[in-house]
This record gives structure tokens, C-alpha cells and sequence, in this order.
């Protein structure tokens, strides 16, 4: 008996934000598809607007496993997570340890080809992946922001400062283009 995807099962049961009061709750499962969905439009807009050559199908898979490490580490908070390059760096070997262990939880066979999609950190792919992590947590500030919650106010800011560093014409586009509706009513969506 193989325990890999049901281990992945586990993701809805690990919460986001731990640090921070959120009127609405966001586990690692439901953050990986938004990211993934995300991730995906970023590859696209990069291959139709700016002459990219991405696999948007394999950036999207991606981001659908891209914390597969949290079944067994859970969410460590960012301030925390990044606190010191000491702890960085463990956190990282962490990761990755983790990463492995969740592989043996497979056939060899599978094992070789999931690896590929949740080992991988060097790649222009893991770099979309990234990019839109960090939108979705700009969404996630803009969404309790706008349930009058003023506890992601400044990481609103800071994260679109972030966002607005990586100088990439993809997210910039997203942004310039996408993010704006995110502040709409659905009344508003729909007028």
C-alpha cells in the first residue's frame, strides 16, 4: 500500500497565515489550485505577449504540488521562515527532506517522475511558480483588506512592492491587467 496521495489528502487540513487574524480560512490544498491557476495564466500571457516558449500545462502541475513539503512540516509563517539565513537555510534541507520522505511513499517508477515535479527549484518553470505564489498572497491581502481587516494592510503594501521587484513583464502585466477585479463586489463583477 502506497500512502503518497493520501498524504497529499492531508494538504485541506493545514491552514495558512498562522500568524496573522484572517476572517477566512485558506488551507495549503485550496492555495496550491489557486496558485497553479495562476502560475498557468503567467506562462500564457508570457507565450502569447512576450515571446515566451513555456509549458503552461507543466508550470500548472507544478504549482499544484508546490507544498507537497507542508503534509509534513505544516505552514511556517513567512516572518519566521525567513527570520535569519540560518534558519532559511534549514528550513530549506527541511523541505527537501520532507520532499523525499513523501516519495517513498511511492512505486520507484513514479517516485522518478513525481521528483521532477516537486524537487524542482532551479527552473524557469519553479520561477512562475513563485511568481505567483506571491500574487496569491497578494489576493489573499486584498481579499481581508476589503473585509475591513486591517491586519494585511502593510502586507498588502510590502507584497506589491515585492511583486512589483522581480521587473518581470508577465506578473506586471497580471497586475496591470487581472488585479484590479479582485477589488470588485461580485454585484460589481457582474455589472
Amino acid at each position: 500500500m502506497y500512502k503518497f496521495f493520501a498524504y497529499l489528502n492531508r494538504m485541506k487540513y493545514i491552514n495558512r497565515w498562522g500568524l496573522m487574524h484572517s476572517n477566512m480560512m485558506e488551507n495549503i490544498m485550496e492555495h496550491s489550485q489557486q496558485v497553479a491557476v495562476i502560475a498557468h495564466a503567467l506562462a500564457t500571457i508570457s507565450n502569447v505577449y512576450f515571446g515566451g516558449h513555456l509549458n503552461a500545462d507543466s508550470i500548472a502541475v507544478k504549482a499544484l504540488f508546490h507544498e507537497t513539503s507542508e503534509v509534513l512540516t505544516g505552514d511556517l509563517p513567512t516572518p519566521i521562515k525567513y527570520f535569519n539565513p540560518e534558519i532559511r537555510d534549514a528550513y530549506k534541507r527541511l523541505e527537501r527532506y520532507s520532499n523525499e520522505r513523501l516519495l517513498t511513499h511511492l512505486p520507484e517508477e513514479l517516485a522518478t517522475e513525481y521528483s521532477r515535479i516537486i524537487e524542482d527549484s532551479d527552473s524557469v518553470e519553479h520561477r512562475f511558480v513563485k511568481y505567483a505564489d506571491k500574487l496569491c498572497a497578494y489576493i489573499k491581502c486584498i481579499d481581508e483588506v476589503k473585509m475591513s481587516n486591517s491586519e494585511f494592510s502593510k502586507a498588502e503594501k510590502t507584497i506589491l512592492e515585492e511583486i512589483r521587484a522581480y521587473n518581470s513583464p508577465e506578473v506586471d502585466y497580471f497586475v496591470d491587467n487581472f488585479i484590479g477585479a479582485y477589488k470588485l463586489t461580485l454585484d460589481e463583477l457582474e455589472g
